[in-house]
Parts: structure tokens; C-alpha cells; sequence
């Protein structure tokens, strides 16, 4: 399909710097399976849950994936920002390094610390450039590991707010709770699952009330998510793989939803994505545990989830590409046209929807 059908304008003012307060007091546009768009609120969602119905979470946290340190050369040092995007091993991260061509391979960099303060190793974090690839990206080799190396990157680091937020803001402290699910406690994302930062300990004390049952899958979230699709045709682009796993007990609880008749909610796409990476032809949720690159546009069957909750995309993103397949392009086309009109905020901070699949008219 060409890319320019996903394309829309939103105004810079649309996209949301903080997250609603409370979490729960955002907005949420309805979209049936008939296209009927309806507004209302993050806190209405238990009058949309049946009783019997699955909820399905991420529960990835958020690290603190960006870094700040200098490069020493002879006399000159120079300013270094890391974003890191995919462990590779216990010491080994792949990052995007601003700016790369001031980097050599075999060179250190010390984060933590500034050109001023070079004479304070106190919390600093070393680590050797050992490839360049290309657009920044570089493998980094820390000098610590496994827990100590999370330890220190998550004393040091700032969370990884999304391009479009931090162009217009600095991190800020509340960021560590506000860019966090209160689901999270697998960490290795980062970017946060953002449809589950709407939930709170009262929303899901009265979906369990409703008869409703939570269930957690872990999906760590890349920097792939922001990137903007480039090519013309979807056919061309390019995912970048992320790490998940379901786990045997909660594919057994879920294919018995189902089987019972009641239906999988997916709470974001991260939940969908990896559902659907664990859904065998018939349908069926099977354990899972490992990388998916999964890519789903119009025209994608749908196996494993009966309904989406999911916050407002980039144009021209496979996010948006995402909810188009599983809604319909004309009515997403429609819903997000309203919800622009409406005021509704947009991005990780943002509102959200939700959606029911296209072809079910029960619902």
C-alpha cells in the first residue's frame, strides 16, 4: 500500500508534553465496529468491558536509555549523547550517538561526566566504541555488566523521552514516574507501552470488578517505534526486531477467554503485536519467547485480539498503519480527523482510543 494514505496534518499544539492528571481523566474516542464515533473517558472503560473479558498489559519498564558524556582525544574532548536502543549482551549495548562522526572505533567515552568536571570519576561510566554503523548508530562495550551495568545506567541516565517531546522540553524528575506503566517491572525498553500509562490502581480494581481479568506479557519496546517511514509502498519498510515473551500460563488463560467466549483486549500495540506474534493460524495463543519484527497493515488477518486500546499515532507511522488494519483505514482516517477537530491530545502523553476489529459486529 502506499505510505502518503496514512499521511495527516496535526497541528504542533496537538501533541500532548505531560500526561493527563489524573492518568484515567484522559480522553478516549470510541470507535465501533461500524465506524460510529462516540467521546469519552480513560475512566469510562469498565462500561465497555464484559464480564469474562480478557485485559492484556506489557509490563516492559522503561530504562533510563539516555546518556550524556565526552569523548577525550589528545587535549580535546567532546560532547557525547547516547541513546541506547538494543542490548546485545550483559555489557553491550547498540545506541544512537549524537554527534557520530566524532567518534572512532576503539575510542571511550566517559558518561556521566562533563568536560568540567573530568577530574571527578565519582559515577562516571566508560564505555568503547566497537563498531559504527550507519545513521549514528554505534555498539557500545561498557567496562561494567549485567546488574552492576543496569545500576549504573539508571543512576546516570535520563529517561528517553520521545523525539517529539524532548525537541520541545528537557527530561524533568517526574518523567521517572510519569514515562513509567503501573505495570512495569521487566525492564529493557526503551520507550514506554503508552496506552498502559493511562491505568491506575482504582481503574483496574473496577475492571476486575466487572468481571474482567488481567493478564501481563513483556514486549521491550524499541527506538523503532519513532521512526518515520521513508519508503513509498509498505511493502518496503524495514521493522526493527523487539525482544517479548508470553508466558505458558498466560496462553492457556487466554485461548480459555476465548474459548469460554470472551474477548482479548489488548491494552496498546505493543500487546497486540506480540499476541499476534504468538497466535498460531487457528488462532490459538501459544508461549512465546523471542524476537518479533512483526509488521501489520490493511489487508493483515487478525488472530489473537478481539479489541485495541491505543493511543494517537505519528502520520505515516506503523502505528497508525496498525490501527488502520485493525479498524479500517476509512473510519481511522475519520476518527483521528475528529479527534484533531475535538481538541484530543496526541503521542505517548496523549488520549486514546478505542477500537473494536473491523468485521465484528457483535461487539
Amino acid at each position: 500500500m502506499r505510505v502518503d494514505l496514512f499521511d495527516f496534518h496535526l497541528p504542533p499544539e496537538r501533541i500532548a508534553l505531560a500526561p493527563a492528571s489524573p492518568r484515567e481523566a484522559a480522553r478516549m474516542l470510541v470507535v465501533a465496529a461500524d465506524g460510529a464515533l462516540a467521546d469519552h473517558r480513560i475512566g469510562d472503560l469498565p462500561n465497555f468491558i464484559r464480564p469474562g473479558d480478557a485485559l492484556v498489559v506489557n509490563d516492559t519498564r522503561v530504562i533510563a536509555a539516555r546518556l550524556t558524556g565526552i569523548r577525550v582525544r589528545d587535549d580535546n574532548a567532546a560532547r557525547i549523547e547516547a541513546t541506547l536502543v538494543k542490548r546485545v549482551d550483559e555489557s553491550r549495548w547498540r545506541a544512537l550517538v549524537r554527534p557520530a562522526k566524532k567518534l572512532r572505533v576503539g575510542e571511550r567515552i566517559r558518561f556521566g561526566e562533563t568536560s568540567e568536571s573530568m577530574a571527578c570519576l565519582l559515577g562516571a561510566l566508560d564505555a568503547q566504541v566497537e563498531e559504527k554503523g550507519d545513521g549514528g548508530e554505534v555498539l557500545l562495550a561498557f567496562d561494567f555488566h549485567g546488574a552492576v551495568l543496569d545500576e549504573a545506567i539508571d543512576r546516570i541516565g535520563e529517561m528517553p523521552l520521545p523525539p517529539y517531546i524532548a525537541a520541545r522540553r528537557a527530561p524533568n524528575e517526574r518523567d521517572r514516574a510519569d514515562y513509567q506503566t503501573l505495570f512495569a517491572a521487566e525492564s529493557g525498553a526503551v520507550a514506554a507501552p503508552t496506552a498502559g500509562l493511562h491505568f491506575t490502581p482504582e481503574l483496574v480494581t473496577r475492571l476486575v470488578a466487572r468481571g474482567a481479568s488481567l493478564h501481563k506479557v513483556t514486549l521491550h519496546v524499541g527506538a523503532g517505534t519513532f521512526l518515520p517511514v521513508k519508503v513509498e509502498e509498505t511493502q518496503d519498510h524495514l521493522m526493527h526486531a523487539e525482544w517479548g515473551r508470553v508466558d505458558e500460563r498466560t496462553a492457556t488463560a487466554l485461548n480459555e477467554t476465548r474459548a469460554r467466549g470472551g474477548r482479548i483486549v489488548a491494552v496498546g500495540t505493543t500487546s497486540l503485536r506480540l499476541l499476534e506474534s504468538a497466535a498460531d493460524e487457528t488462532g490459538e495463543i501459544r508461549p512465546f519467547a523471542g524476537e518479533t519484527s512483526i509488521f501489520i497493515t490493511p489487508g493483515y488477518r487478525f488472530r489473537a485480539v478481539d479489541s485495541l486500546l491505543t493511543n494517537f499515532h505519528l502520520p505515516r507511522s506503523t502505528l497508525f498503519m496498525l490501527a488502520s488494519a485493525f479498524a479500517g483505514l476509512e473510519p481511522m482516517q475519520r476518527a483521528y480527523a475528529h479527534a484533531i477537530a475535538t481538541g484530543y491530545r496526541f503521542y505517548s502523553y496523549g488520549d486514546a482510543c478505542l477500537l473494536t476489529r473491523v468485521g465484528d459486529r457483535a461487539a
